[in-house]
């Protein structure tokens, strides 16, 4: 069954008036009477009248849709990023698209020509774990699409970007577990390529180098698909366990590798005193895990607001933007059993 919208045209033969008038009356404009501005608009809102966002699109050139390309909308940490991202969007008249990658570079690049052919006014964007070389991305970028990266960004586009201190957090996520006494702490993370992998690697090895822990590189693992694959931890904790030095606190690298990993390790019938855990995750059930889970928690919907300000900025801007920065905003530690020495 076809649906047939109401259009200017309907309006303007129920009321006996030009289709110009009734639609400069819809816009407000100071050339129609009040009186016929008020006949107009009683009329369109008795038979809820909403303008044509296609026509719209084409006279304004702007779809009043913004893109979003993330990994998994499930992940807590990009569920609520999203949430601010919506809380700002629709309060700006804009609606979001949101796709998702699960970390494959193959699908980022259909998601993001598909949103880019649908003519959207500018991309928020947070790279897939395979994704290094983005030739889909800075070509839109040269051809002048807004483009803001958040979370997992690039160097290879000049852009506003939008990132959380991983640097900070994972340097006080590992002293932490020194604190409490642990001294062969592995870090469990992402693709070695990732912007929040190398950040994090590096806090964990500076706290490490501070406290006088030598840096054991097999007490490093990468999981390339960031924990979505829950083979690929597993493998990585056996391998941890199995090796010379075993690990006596685990800190991982990102949400969903924290939340796996702690399940696995349940799983393995690991005793409450073998290994100490702390982890990047923006769950809200850290204190329902047995033991209460230690955490690193991110701004996630503040960063979501900041990326959207941020865009709207480059695409409303009357004239090309040529002066962008880096938004870093600080994690929180917050301290649960898990990481306590017992």
């Amino acid at each position: 069954m076809k649906f047939d919208s109401v259009t200017i045209k309907d309006i303007a033969k129920a009321l006996n008036l030009s289709t110009s008038t009734v639609s400069r009356a819809l816009r407000g404009s100071y050339e129609i009477s009040p009186e016929t501005k008020k006949l107009v608009l009683e009329y369109a809102e008795k038979i809820n009248y909403r303008p044509n966002p296609i026509a719209l699109s084409l006279k304004e050139r702007r779809t009043r849709a913004i893109g979003i390309v993330v990994s998994e909308i499930a992940n807590n940490y990009f569920s609520q990023a999203i949430n601010g991202i919506e809380s700002i969007a629709y309060n700006r008249g804009y609606h979001v698209i949101i796709t998702q990658s699960h970390e494959s570079q193959e699908r980022e690049k259909v998601n993001v020509q598909h949103l880019a052919s649908r003519g959207v006014d500018g991309l928020l964007v947070s790279l897939s774990s395979e994704s290094e070389e983005i030739p889909y991305l800075t070509e839109l970028h040269e051809k002048g699409l807004p483009i803001v990266f958040f979370d997992r960004i690039t160097n290879e586009i000049d852009t506003h970007k939008v990132v959380a201190n991983n640097y900070l957090g994972a340097y006080h996520a590992t002293e932490h577990l020194i604190y409490q006494d642990f001294k062969k702490i592995a870090h469990i993370t992402s693709s070695p390529h990732l912007s929040i992998t190398k950040e994090r690697l590096e806090g964990y090895k500076d706290a490490l180098a501070k406290h006088k822990i030598p840096f054991d590189e097999n007490l490093v693992k990468y999981c390339h698909r960031g924990g979505m694959i829950s083979q690929e931890v597993e493998d990585a904790l056996t391998t941890l366990f199995k090796g010379k030095v075993k690990p006596d606190a685990i800190f991982t690298a990102s949400d969903r590798l924290t939340t796996v990993c702690f399940g696995l390790l349940k799983r393995m019938k690991m005793k409450r005193a073998d290994v100490g855990f702390t982890g990047f995750t923006n769950t809200q059930l850290g204190d329902l895990f047995s033991p209460p889970l230690t955490v690193i928690r991110q701004p996630a919907f503040e960063i979501g607001q900041t990326a959207i300000e941020l865009l709207i900025q480059i695409i409303e801007s009357k004239r090309p933007v040529t002066h962008f920065e880096t938004r870093q905003l600080e994690t929180s530690l917050i301290i649960r059993e898990s990481s306590m020495k017992k």
